[in-house]
């Protein structure tokens, strides 16, 4: 009964489409100053009701030049940390992707590991961290 979470994308630059299927993750897209949100199915793989399998939508995008692409773990958003010892949660994280979208992705990865590293503090990592960004 142990399932996995994930996020599938297809990107196809050459005709700026995006593909995207979840598991429980979702994507982000940064269109012009803009977080535009898909979520993933409430669901993980290997998950089942009454042996029947579930079935994943997939969502499909046209992309526009400049538009920033983000895939990512529920291990920075869930992560214990700053003063209080509290979740990062998902509304942070947003704004904080919003707040760097502009810089460069090597300044955007930086940022981003100093910025978890900062709200880690004192505490243990709980989990896996994975964020993935792409400029079209």
């Amino acid at each position: 009964k142990d399932g996995m979470d994930m996020a599938l994308l297809g990107l196809d630059f050459k005709n700026n489409k995006l593909e995207y299927a979840g598991a429980n993750n979702g994507v982000y897209i940064i269109r012009n100053g803009e977080l535009i949100e898909t979520k993933g199915n409430r669901f993980a793989i290997g998950s089942f009701i009454r042996g029947e399998k579930r079935k994943f939508d997939n969502h499909t995008f046209d992309l526009q030049k400049g538009d920033l692409i983000y895939v990512f773990s529920d291990g920075y958003p869930d992560q214990f940390g700053g003063e209080s010892g509290k979740k990062y949660k998902y509304k942070p994280f947003k704004e904080f992707l919003l707040s760097i979208h502009e810089k460069s992705m090597s300044e955007q990865h930086k940022l981003l590991e100093q910025d978890f590293i900062n709200w880690l503090g004192d505490y243990s990592q709980i989990d896996d961290v994975l964020v993935i960004g792409v400029r079209v």
